[in-house]
């Protein structure tokens, strides 16, 4: 994709929603400054950044909230404009970011942006391929049904779910899935090193299913 990081990006920080490279989420636009935001950006170039707000946005949500300064680039996969002005997105993650200068603070903010470098992984390493290996069980575990998973296009494209997916890919898919807190997945955002990521976000998932209480019995299932 051709993207000038020199030029100023859309920002469109959301609460509860960290974005990952190579992952594609749906995204409800129904606010007036965002759909405002997203006519322009179809003007343009079609990309937005994604931040996570910082805690205690509800007190100035109306205004300019804090947000992370780090992010992620999106490109407009799908866009549907809905009767009642409102529009339906599909996006997919590009690139990790950090925010530089707000240039605009009004209708939407707009921000100068650096590309965030991650560190070179080859697909034919055999650490990749181990990391890889462990993931997919993972992946496969967390998935809640057997349709499309983030980072998946199309269903049943593959006989095995996650098989088609980069090992770049396939750590930012878990991560998306994992269940863990906003500030957590965007401490995963931030580390350069792809094979650390898909390690931590295991050991997320690792924790999150020791914490979990066991299933209640049955009937017929007590001692």
């Amino acid at each position: 994709m051709q993207f000038s990081p020199k030029l100023p990006v859309p920002v469109f920080p959301l609460p509860n929603l960290v974005l990952f490279p190579d992952v594609v989420v749906p995204l409800h636009v129904f606010e007036l400054r965002y759909r405002t935001m997203v006519r322009d950006a179809l003007s343009g170039e079609r990309v937005i950044a994604m931040g996570l707000l910082k805690p205690g946005w509800e007190r100035g949500y109306e205004g300019s909230p804090e947000f992370y300064p780090i992010g992620c680039l999106a490109r407009f996969e799908e866009v549907e404009w809905l009767p009642n002005d409102c529009y339906s997105l599909v996006v997919r993650g590009i690139a990790r970011v950090a925010f530089g200068r707000i240039v605009r603070e009004y209708p939407y903010r707009a921000a100068r942006i650096e590309l965030l470098p991650q560190e070179p992984c080859s697909e034919d390493d055999p650490l990749i391929l181990s990391e890889k290996y462990a993931l997919l069980e993972l992946y496969r575990r967390l998935l809640p049904h057997p349709g499309p998973a983030p980072g998946e296009s199309e269903p049943g494209a593959t006989a095995k779910p996650g098989a088609d997916l980069s090992y770049e890919a396939l750590v930012s898919a878990v991560c998306m899935m994992v269940e863990a807190e906003p500030l957590e997945k965007l401490q995963l955002l931030g580390l350069d090193s792809v094979i650390e990521r898909g390690r931590k976000v295991q050991e997320i998932a690792a924790r999150r299913a020791h914490e979990q209480p066991p299933p209640t019995p049955g009937p017929g299932e007590r001692n």
